[in-house]
Parts: C-alpha cells; structure tokens; sequence
C-alpha cells in the first residue's frame, strides 16, 4: 500500500451536438473490438443514441504528450467538488456545474505521464482522483457565482496546451491512459441511468444554532452561533459547484442564515416555505415532503438545481420519503434512518431522474464544508 497519497479532481465535461453521428463515429456497442467489458455490450439504444449526439472535453498536457480529462491537486483546505471545478475550469476556460461522481482511479505518481500506469501497489507516492460529470454554467452565470465559489485562473500553456470536444468513440481512441478509458466507460454507465436528463436537490441542514436552553426568545428566532456562521460561509463554495437556480429555507431564522450568504453573493433570491418549520411538520409531517416533491418535479424538467434548507427533524421525514425513490439499498442506506440525519451546516446533494415509475435517485454525495 503507498504510504503517502495526493488527492486530486477532475471531471468529464459534455455538450449536445445537433448532428446525427456517421456510424463509425456511434459508441462502442455489441461486436464492437473497442468495446471495453461486458457493460458495454449491453447499452441500450437509447443510451446510444444520446451517446451519438454527446462531445467530451479532453486536454492535452506537452510536458507528458497525452490526451487525458481535465483535473489536478487539490489546493490547501479544498474538498475534492471544489477542486474539480477550479481545475476544470482552469484546464478547458470553461465554467461548469458538477452532476453525479463518475468513479476514481489510483497510481504511482511516478507513473504520471506513462502509458502503462497501473493501480497504485506497493511502496512510495500515489495519486488518487475522484472524477465528477460536469456540464457548462450559462454565460451570464459565472461572473455571480465566481464570488461564491472563488477565483478561477487559466492554466499555463506549459501545463495545458490544447483542449479538444471528440465523440465518445474518438475520445476511447484520443485517450492515453487506461484508466482514462474506464472513466468514460462510467460516464457511459451513468448515461445509461439517465444523468443527462436529471436535475439536482440539495438537502442543506442549518447551521449550528443557539442551544435551546440559553435562548430566551422564541424558537423561531433562535440564531446561529459563530461555529454556525463559519460552516454557512465554507458551504458557500461548495453549493457553488453545483450552481444552484433556486435557493428554498424555512423561515425560521437559523435556516435563513444559513443560505443568506450565498443569496447575497449570488443575487438568488430566497424563497420561504413555511410548510419547512418544526411547527409545521410536527402538525403535518407530509407538507415538507409535499415542498421537496414539487421541487423535484421542477428540477428534473429543467435540469436545474435546488438548494433547501431546513430542521433535523423535517430531514428524517424527508428522507423517508427520499429512499423510496433509491433503486437499490447501497443508496438508500447513505440517507440515515435516525437522528441527527447529518450533521448541522453540512449538506447531501441528490441527482434524481424522470423514469417510467416515477423520479429515481441515481447518485447521493455527502457535502461536508471545511471549518476549522
């Protein structure tokens, strides 16, 4: 096992091509010699005909001479979703919003470069990567969003040279690494779930409050503490990643604060749901979910993200309705069946599909802001 590991980020990032693509450029499918494993044999035609009208973003970096998908260290006190963004947006120029996490590979990073880097084994240095889709902010959304998620510079021509959108059988072909190969074939797997047409909702805990017991005002206006204050300013960078369109809070106060950060640093408005409150939910436990079902109806149209915030018991009875949407108990188990749920100021992001049965959850990322 390597004793020392350097995180890193990165993702794949994609766009939709209007053009019926020539059959030696369709995804590797059945009787296909690029075909990597079995998975690939079984796609289904819808899935190759989205593939068909998809380009990725690849990079090429001329101190190594290859073809591979944007990403690179995490800077100090950087989650690994930050890291992604920053380093794909300083790779390709582009600013993009994550969706839900590909896979992660590791090897020795003396093996940086070569063609025949393999899993880290053994002794000395390795590099680990998380890879993320990821899909292109609107134009008019960075220069907002830059101020919540931090500066984004471009990489040195020294360290990325080119950048280039090839079909997905031109980026199997264009790919140096391997493992750079298995990663697409899981950007294809979550493809084949339906990423592309999902949305996003964001389930964000307010941050840690007053307690009860040295609070003499009402229970709605009880306060954030100054621990609190801290996580919603960390969390500000990391809902950036995500590049929320709709910011939603219970009105009580604790929750408000909680997102006001990043509603001012984004000009988002902040929507009150009172159907969010304790009050409210200890009269009628289904109205907050009532408020998340209309939310992820809104979302998985429009491909959109929303960010809502709420109390630890209005999350339990949240979740249980959420789980019911997770097609297998490896997902379902990552939405905690008993109290705290999550811990205060952190969040869990949920990507979440149209299917024939109804919305599906097909990726669940636990969002844990850095505070110290």
């Amino acid at each position: 096992m390597a004793n020392r590991v350097v995180e890193a980020a990165g993702g794949i990032t994609y766009r939709w091509v209007h053009r019926a693509a020539p059959a030696e450029e369709r995804p590797a499918g059945h009787g296909d010699d690029h075909a990597p494993d079995a998975r690939r044999h079984q796609i289904s035609t819808a899935t190759r005909d989205a593939l068909a009208h998809l380009e990725l973003c690849m990079v090429h970096r001329p101190k190594y001479d290859d073809w591979s998908w944007p990403k690179g260290k995490l800077e100090l006190h950087e989650t690994h979703r930050h890291a992604a963004v920053r380093e794909i947006g300083e790779e390709t120029g582009l600013a993009v919003a994550l969706g839900p996490t590909i896979g992660e590979v590791e090897y020795p990073l003396l093996a940086e470069g070569t063609r025949n880097r393999h899993s880290s084994k053994g002794k000395g240095t390795a590099k680990h990567v998380q890879y993320w889709m990821a899909t292109i902010v609107n134009p008019s959304d960075p220069q907002a969003r830059s101020n919540a998620l931090g500066p984004v510079f471009p990489a040195d021509s020294g360290e990325i040279d080119q950048i280039a959108w090839v079909s997905i059988r031109q980026a199997r072909r264009q790919l140096s690494h391997p493992q750079d190969r298995e990663i697409l074939d899981q950007f294809v797997d979550r493809v084949e779930e339906g990423a592309l047409h999902g949305g996003t909702i964001i389930i964000v805990r307010h941050g840690k409050a007053m307690a009860r017991k040295l609070w003499n005002g009402t229970d709605s206006n009880r306060p954030i503490t100054p621990k609190g204050a801290a996580s919603a300013y960390a969390l500000n960078r990391e809902l950036a990643c995500y590049e929320p369109a709709h910011l939603i809070s219970s009105p009580w106060i604790r929750c408000k604060e909680t997102l006001q950060g990043f509603s001012w640093l984004t000009d988002l408005p902040l929507i009150i749901a009172p159907e969010l409150t304790e009050d409210a939910f200890a009269a009628n436990p289904d109205s907050a979910w009532h408020v998340i079902r209309d939310e992820i109806a809104r979302v998985t149209t429009s491909g959109t993200t929303s960010a809502i915030c709420m109390h630890r018991p209005v999350i339990g009875g949240v979740f249980s309705h959420l789980r019911r949407l997770c097609p297998s108990k490896s997902l379902s188990r990552q939405l905690a069946g008993s109290s705290p749920y999550m811990p205060t100021g952190c969040a869990i992001a949920l990507f979440i599909v149209p299917g024939p049965d109804g919305p599906a959850v097909i990726d669940i990322q636990r969002v844990t802001p850095l505070v110290y």
